[in-house]
């Protein structure tokens, strides 16, 4: 197995804090040395103690399921002798009440679309077929507990 790992770094500067009137702007840094700004969701914190320029959780959640099905989607369609030109995803996630009647995202859709080259193109049970495979060995996939659906082609 292996261990990932990403520092979460805020800092109050001179802010009260106790007043609930505190910037949510922090920065979000990965073991690869890449870091991004992060925020919680305007929806959630109404700028400008959010950073509407920033990504918030709920978005790298989405990101993250999507990333991972399309790496897992790249290699199947490579060994079955596909060659895919782009893959771009339009991916949604539902901020919404669960079953316990915590909000959580509850549905992420996945909206890919994918240019193909090459002698050998897949059918529309191929890619299909390759989506579901993908999803199965997602790991991010694995760990979410809400829905994952798959439009486009």
């Amino acid at each position: 197995m292996a261990m990932h790992t990403a520092i979460i770094a805020w800092e109050r500067g001179d802010q009260a804090f106790t007043d609930g009137q505190y910037s949510r702007r922090h920065r979000v840094s990965f073991d690869g040395g890449i870091g991004i700004d992060g925020s919680s969701a305007p929806g959630v914190v109404r700028p400008p103690l959010s950073a509407e320029d920033a990504a918030d959780p709920e978005e790298m959640l989405v990101a993250s399921l999507s990333m991972c099905h399309m790496l897992f989607f790249l290699d199947f369609a490579r060994r079955g002798g596909f060659v895919v030109d782009s893959y771009m995803d339009q991916a949604k996630g539902l901020l919404a009440k669960d079953e316990r009647g915590r909000i959580a995202v509850t549905k992420v859709t996945l909206n890919p679309t994918i240019a193909w080259s090459g002698d050998k193109r897949p059918t529309a049970e191929d890619i299909a077929a390759m989506h579901h495979k993908a999803h199965d060995a997602c790991f991010i996939a694995n760990s979410f507990r809400g829905e994952v659906a798959i439009e486009g082609h």
